[in-house]
């Protein structure tokens, strides 16, 4: 099954569609660390992460993972833990995915550029939730709380986002 995520922000599953976010520089073929753009292409859904703290497990047939308070993602592409969870404290560049705002209280990691991950191709793309204003991300996709825990508990290990750029 796949996820088909369209350049007009709407993610469509089967017949339903939902209003999604995407990075602030829109959709690009070649991601580059920093670069602002969500990555063109067919991912795998590799693992959901949740915040215990604040909802019970998710509905959903992905591996699960409760996010706890030293987790984070290296998106340093000098370091040898690009692009994967690093426990803090942790010397190297990366983002915390405890965070207070509520957008990785349910955060999914896709496999862009992590079999194996290339310096500088771009770090911690995920399906996560968005901001109530739908605000573009740094790269990832993002979708209301409501519509992510729709779209997960359809989803599991067989399961494709397909992020599409105009031809």
């Amino acid at each position: 099954m796949d996820l088909i995520v369209k350049p007009d922000g709407w993610l469509h599953l089967g017949g339903a569609r939902y209003r999604c976010a995407l990075g602030r520089t829109g959709i690009i073929g070649e991601k580059k660390e920093g670069d602002g753009a969500t990555p063109a292409g067919r991912f795998a859904l590799r693992r959901l992460y949740y915040r215990a703290d604040r909802m019970p497990p998710p509905k959903t047939r992905l591996p699960v993972s409760v996010i706890g308070e030293s987790d984070g993602w290296c998106d340093d592409p000098a370091s040898a833990s690009y692009n994967t969870l690093v426990r803090l404290p942790h010397d190297e560049s990366h983002e915390n995915l405890w965070r207070n705002d509520g957008l990785y209280d349910i955060v999914v990691q896709i496999g862009h550029n992590d079999d194996p991950a290339v310096p500088g191709l771009g770090s911690g793309i995920f399906l996560h939730v968005a901001a109530p204003d739908y605000v573009p991300t740094r790269g990832c996709v993002a979708l209301s709380l409501d519509d992510l825990r729709s779209v997960i508990a359809a989803s599991d290990t067989g399961t494709s986002l397909h992020i599409m750029r105009l031809s």
